[in-house]
């Protein structure tokens, strides 16, 4: 257990950063009410971003259900799924519907549409393009964790401590 509690605060500290600003909105994609999105909103909360592959939808369920029975402070937390729909060969329609769906069954996620992959381009090296990303960020607005992929059980303990550090 100790060794998990020292690998996070390796990772927390070497880690610690914050990525270019970012904005999706117009023809790139944004909030399903068309509004605009900054990366710039990440800030007096800790954000937990999903970014993902329509295609890989269902592959960290399980961290989002784990996040779930948290139960965080929605005052001090906050959860957002930003959908790489150039990533996909599913047509737009299919997929801002589905959004819409989600949006009414999980109304404290915010959900935005990234339409021509503006995160990826932005933030090289931080999200992999194709796959699903969790990104953690600090009430600062600092990128704090970082899974890319299928979590592990250990990623999943390892992401909610820190998330509970930083609250």
């Amino acid at each position: 257990m100790n060794k998990i509690i020292i690998m996070a605060l390796l990772c927390v500290s070497t880690l610690a950063m914050k990525p270019a600003i970012v904005e999706i909105s117009g023809e790139n994609g944004g909030r399903l009410n068309g509004k605009a999105w900054s990366s710039s909103e990440l800030k007096d909360k800790v954000h937990v971003l999903f970014y993902v592959d329509p295609d890989e939808k269902d592959l960290n369920n399980h961290a989002s259900e784990a996040l779930a029975r948290e139960k965080f402070d929605l005052t001090k937390y906050a959860s957002i799924a930003i959908i790489n729909m150039d990533a996909t060969w599913l047509p737009n329609s299919i997929l801002e519907g589905a959004l819409e769906d989600k949006q009414k069954k999980y109304p404290n996620t915010l959900y935005v549409k990234d339409l021509e992959k503006v995160i990826v381009k932005k933030w090289k090296g931080i999200v992999k393009d194709d796959d699903s990303n969790i990104l953690v960020f600090n009430k600062s607005g600092n990128l704090v964790y970082k899974i890319n992929g299928k979590a592990s059980a250990a990623q999943v303990k390892e992401m909610i401590a820190i998330i509970k550090k930083n609250l």
